[in-house]
């Protein structure tokens, strides 16, 4: 039976992992929340949409840049390691 790694490496990884998983849920709450901002300005209730827009740029677009850089890392990695075994 194998042990889980223990070296400074994997414990990057594991943080590395956690951050993910946050900005996952970030990214998909941005998404929500967008969407109820969206229906609640078509009730003429137009605050929700302007808290969004003003947080678009410091907290969602960021999100969503590390979401699909860590999605294309991991894409490559998984490639490199593929075209290693054979």
């Amino acid at each position: 039976m194998s042990t889980p790694a223990t070296g400074p490496v994997a414990q990057v990884r594991r943080v590395l992992d956690v951050v993910l998983v946050a900005d996952v849920f970030l990214v998909l709450a941005g998404a929500l929340f967008f969407a109820v901002a969206v229906v609640l300005h078509g009730q003429r209730l137009d605050a929700p949409l302007e808290l969004f827009q003003r947080l678009w740029q410091p907290l969602f677009t960021p999100a969503i840049g590390l979401l699909m850089a860590a999605a294309l890392l991991s894409g490559g990695l998984g490639w490199w390691q593929r075209r290693g075994l054979r």
